[in-house]
């Protein structure tokens, strides 16, 4: 199950940027563990929405961006 929620709403959580990210002018996302599940959000926009994945969904896309999956795209 995937749902947004505000990014603001999600008190106490403690937003990462890859270290890799370095300046590619501002594209990029940030995660932060909430519970069991992972929120992720635009760094450009932290007020903006954040998209809140299951653990078991978020590891599976891991492991399909590692394994090159998603290259194509």
């Amino acid at each position: 199950m995937t749902f947004v929620q505000r990014a603001t709403e999600l008190t106490g959580v403690r937003w990462r940027k890859s270290t890799r990210s370095g300046d590619n002018g501002g594209s990029c996302v940030e995660v932060a563990e909430v519970a069991d599940a992972v929120a992720v959000r635009d760094s450009k926009d932290p007020s903006g929405p954040a998209f809140i994945f299951e653990q078991c969904s978020w590891s599976a896309f891991v492991r399909g961006v590692c394994l090159g999956h998603f290259e194509a795209l």
